[in-house]
């Protein structure tokens, strides 16, 4: 009889990722997944609800991690989304952007893939524009400052994948948050 590994959920991960990359998500089975793991299907949807979930999973923290610096702090709306999705990157991605870079071409080969990471999105945003909501702002203003701290993170994130100097994600984050504000006052700009 095997002798037990701990970890399961992070070698099913693992495994996953390393599969998809090989093969692509849609060659992929749950099994494939579960074996290269040494682990059967069963195991594999307890801890997952389909081979998706496996390069999703860790949306949650994010999510988390997010809403709570956005909550706790007394700055202005767009300054709070911004600060938070900054922690966001030291906690989460900071000296990971090849394992970023390889996650970014998994989701941009699958239309699938692609379709998942826009629900995360809308689920992230819904969630921060909540948090705002709870700190006493309009519908209006806890949107626009969520849409923007979101479209902020989106084009560093993506600044960040395609780069190969060594700005942190975060450094990013302020240059482009900057780039938002010059760009939103700008004198003699048209609505």
């Amino acid at each position: 009889m095997a002798r037990w590994q701990p970890d399961a959920r992070g070698r099913l991960a693992a495994a996953a990722f390393e599969l998809f990359r090989e093969r692509g998500f849609e060659q992929t089975t749950v099994a494939d997944i579960a074996a290269r793991a040494g682990l059967d299907k069963r195991t594999f949807y307890r801890l997952f609800g389909d081979k998706r979930e496996a390069l999703f999973s860790g949306s949650g923290e994010l999510e988390e991690i997010l809403v709570k610096a956005v909550a706790e702090t007394d700055a202005a709306p767009f300054e709070a989304v911004v600060a938070g999705f900054r922690q966001v990157a030291v906690e989460i991605f900071a000296d990971r952007r090849e394992l970023v870079r390889m996650r970014q071409s998994i989701i941009e080969s699958s239309p699938e893939l692609q379709e998942r990471e826009l629900r995360k999105t809308g689920s992230l945003v819904a969630a921060v524009t909540a948090a705002l909501r709870a700190r006493g702002l309009g519908e209006s203003t806890a949107t626009l400052a969520t849409e923007s701290g979101v479209t902020v993170f989106r084009v560093a994130y993506a600044r960040w994948v395609a780069a190969d100097g060594d700005a942190s994600l975060a450094d990013l984050i302020a240059e482009v948050a900057a780039e938002l504000r010059a760009i939103t006052s700008a004198p003699g700009a048209t609505p």
